[in-house]
C-alpha cells in the first residue's frame, strides 16, 4: 500500500516537473519575442505594412529567420536582427508566434 503512494507522489511530481519546465520554455520564447512587437505588433499581429506573423507555422517562421540570420534572404532590417539569435532562439520565438492565434 505505501508502494502504491510512493509511486503516484512520484508520477505526479514528474508531471509538475515536466509542467514547469515547459511553461519556462514558453515564457522564454514569449520574452524573446518581446523585441518583434515593434514592427510586428503585439502578439505578431501587425497593424501596419510590416507583415503580421502570428499563427503562422513554425516551420514557415524558423526558416525564414535563420534565412534572414544567413543573408539568403535580402531585408533592410530583419537581417541584422536575426543575426542575434540562436537555432535555439530562433526555434522558440517560431513557436510562440505560431501558437498565437
Amino acid at each position: 500500500m505505501q508502494r502504491s503512494y510512493f509511486l503516484i507522489i512520484l508520477m505526479l511530481c514528474t508531471v509538475a516537473v515536466a509542467r514547469v519546465a515547459m511553461a519556462a520554455e514558453v515564457t522564454r520564447g514569449g520574452m524573446l519575442s518581446n523585441s518583434c512587437a515593434a514592427c510586428h505588433g503585439t502578439d505578431g499581429k501587425s497593424p501596419g505594412a510590416i507583415p503580421s506573423i502570428n499563427g503562422k507555422s513554425a516551420e514557415y517562421i524558423s526558416q525564414a529567420m535563420h534565412d534572414f540570420r544567413d543573408g539568403k534572404r535580402s531585408a533592410t532590417v530583419m537581417g541584422r536582427h536575426a543575426s542575434g539569435y540562436s537555432d535555439e532562439d530562433i526555434e522558440l520565438i517560431a513557436d510562440y508566434f505560431s501558437s498565437r492565434p
